[in-house]
């Protein structure tokens, strides 16, 4: 397993995590949101998963990943 930081713009509430969060364990992924900072912790397996299917995901639920 890997793990990765991204950096997404646009989350403010809980809404905003369960939908980032369920974005990624859709795509067969574990993903932490911390909203103060930012930014999404993930862990996936890099044999199924690339970092830009995950930061896919995200974009696909409206956010902004850096």
């Amino acid at each position: 397993m890997t793990n990765v930081t991204l950096k997404v713009q646009g989350m403010s509430c809980q809404h905003c995590v369960h939908s980032i969060e369920g974005a990624l364990t859709q795509a067969g992924a574990a993903g932490k949101v911390d909203l103060r900072g930012g930014t999404v912790d993930v862990q996936y397996d890099e044999t199924r998963l690339s970092v830009e299917q995950l930061k896919a995901a995200i974009e696909e639920q409206g956010y902004e990943v850096e």
